[in-house]
């Protein structure tokens, strides 16, 4: 690959400093780098390697001479900076809501739809974390049976709201244990020993927007507008990498051994099962890891052609950091 003038937005941020270690772990061929962030962040000092990077703060001329910008900043900042960039002629892989739905605007997932690279208009979207998770198990199996409809119970950890709400819950968790209170920064309910329906906005049908976000997501993805999704969303009192309960009926039929099989051979999977001990993934066998999870594929005994089975993801790495730059791996894997 050609060697690449790259730009980081929210570079402070829990997924931006993953993107970092990234580029670097994978030998991503950057030829500069430049890191944004908020004015409270300006000038902090990131390590890249054996150098550091110099925050800056962001200003409608931050695109220029800018090949690739990779953005972790909440989806105002992206609907603000984002046009600034494309209009520059920058490439953008944005990990934000912004404009995952937009038409013509690629939702990728390498392992599943890389082909929507192909049409591009400088901007790509990243999935939404959940979403990553539950298609690296689903889509394998929607290639072989035809998924019908899912229904999916999240359990998404501190990781996916932030770096403050990690330390809210470590923090927490540790004036519970002392008997002492803490005011929480992100969190708007207690979150130690505890936890609670999705903190996203709560939509009118009842639904917050990470649960639907599920239902429009995959079906973009996936481009079958028929796939009929019910989605819990639950925020956990774990500090990293999300699990989820998926019971996902077919249109045609699908057998545990035929879905582990399709599974055993997709890339970015790795089963983790001991029925001897009760053992299958937790969050903590994912934190750390590329691979997403499975285990415990079982046949669904109340309804016919539905599977039950468990999955466990870094929501910072795959479901978020490790899922841009892979994007950015097969847009430039033939210069």
């Amino acid at each position: 690959m050609k060697q690449l003038n790259i730009g980081l937005v929210g570079a402070t941020g829990a997924v931006g400093l993953e993107i970092l270690k990234l580029l670097k772990k994978r030998n991503f061929p950057v030829k500069s780098l430049k890191c944004f962030a908020s004015p409270r962040s300006a000038n902090t000092l990131l390590p890249f390697g054996e150098d550091k990077i110099v925050v800056e703060e962001l200003s409608d001329s931050f695109a220029s001479s800018l090949d690739l910008i990779f953005f972790c900043a909440g989806s105002l900042t992206s609907k603000k900076y984002i046009p600034l960039a494309t209009k520059e002629g920058a490439i953008v892989i944005d990990n934000s809501s912004a404009f995952r739905l937009d038409e013509g605007t690629p939702l990728v997932i390498p392992e599943v739809n890389p082909e929507a690279l192909k049409n591009h208009k400088l901007l790509i979207a990243n999935p939404n974390c959940a979403t990553i998770l539950m298609l690296m198990a689903l889509s394998p199996l929607h290639r072989l049976a035809k998924l019908k409809r899912v229904v999916i119970s999240t359990y998404q950890a501190a990781s996916g709201a932030g770096l403050r709400a990690m330390k809210d819950l470590e923090l927490e968790t540790l004036a519970h244990l002392q008997g002492t209170s803490y005011e929480r920064t992100v969190i708007p309910h207690p979150y130690a020993f505890n936890l609670f329906l999705h903190n996203s906005p709560l939509q009118d049908n009842g639904y917050v927007e990470e649960e639907i976000k599920l239902l429009k997501e995959t079906r973009k993805i996936l481009q079958d507008p028929s796939i009929q999704i019910a989605a819990t969303c639950v925020r956990v009192p774990v500090l990293r990498s999300h699990a989820e309960s998926i019971n996902a009926e077919f249109h045609n039929p699908i057998s545990p051994e035929e879905a582990y099989h399709a599974l055993q051979n997709a890339p970015g999977i790795e089963f983790l099962e001991d029925y001897s001990k009760n053992r299958f993934p937790m969050p903590i066998d994912a934190t750390g890891k590329d691979s997403v999870f499975c285990g415990r594929i079982r046949k669904d005994l109340s309804q016919e052609n539905t599977l039950d089975l468990w999955v466990v993801g870094d929501q910072l790495l795959k479901g978020a950091a490790l899922n841009a730059v892979q994007i950015a791996e097969e847009l430039y894997k033939k210069s």
